[in-house]
């Protein structure tokens, strides 16, 4: 009894030891969501007010496939993505809705004024609730939401040329299959 006693930190120790060296490879820009496959939260947004695009809200998602990426003026990793989310609309000319979060209009109107508006809406989440309803850990991050309204794909932090090619682009192919 007492060398099973002895040994059972051991065993802890080497099961902890095998969920880590598992994980190594894994990305960490791929969070699994609960929503994934699932529809989109309900909830509206208004506008931000003088940016010259609508707000948006749950029935706005269906129809077409879009991408949904959340971001705010005050992100930095937002400003960096953000001309690969221009290019992105320029080449492909998918639907994209911005959830603009936790932030003043005018800082809003600012930071799109500076790098351009791709976006075909923008949603003024001063609350976050909207966020919180998508599961949004923090800014940027962006989701792939089909014709029917599900979420299918969703990127954590910001986007990469590398992410757009080999992650964000596949699975807008795959939604609109």
């Amino acid at each position: 009894m007492r060398s099973v006693l002895f040994g059972l930190p051991l065993v802890a120790l080497l099961a902890l030891v095998a969920v880590f060296a598992l994980s190594i490879d894994r990305d960490p820009n791929l969070v699994r969501s609960v929503l994934i496959d699932k529809p989109a939260p309900s909830f509206a947004m208004a506008e931000v007010p003088g940016l010259g695009v609508p707000g948006f809200d749950t029935a706005a998602l269906k129809g077409e496939v879009g991408v949904v990426n959340v971001f705010a003026s005050w992100c930095i990793p937002c400003r960096d993505e953000h001309p690969l989310l221009v290019a992105l609309k320029q080449t492909t000319g998918v639907r994209l809705l911005g959830i603009n979060q936790a932030d003043a209009p005018e800082n809003a109107r600012a930071f799109l004024a500076e790098l351009g508006n791709p976006y075909d809406a923008v949603g003024a989440d001063r609350d976050r609730r909207v966020s919180i309803e998508w599961g949004v850990y923090g800014v940027p991050e962006t989701f792939v939401v089909d014709a029917e309204g599900i979420i299918t794909f969703k990127h954590v932090g910001p986007l990469t040329q590398e992410a757009i090619d080999t992650q964000l682009l596949p699975a807008i192919e795959r939604a609109r299959r």
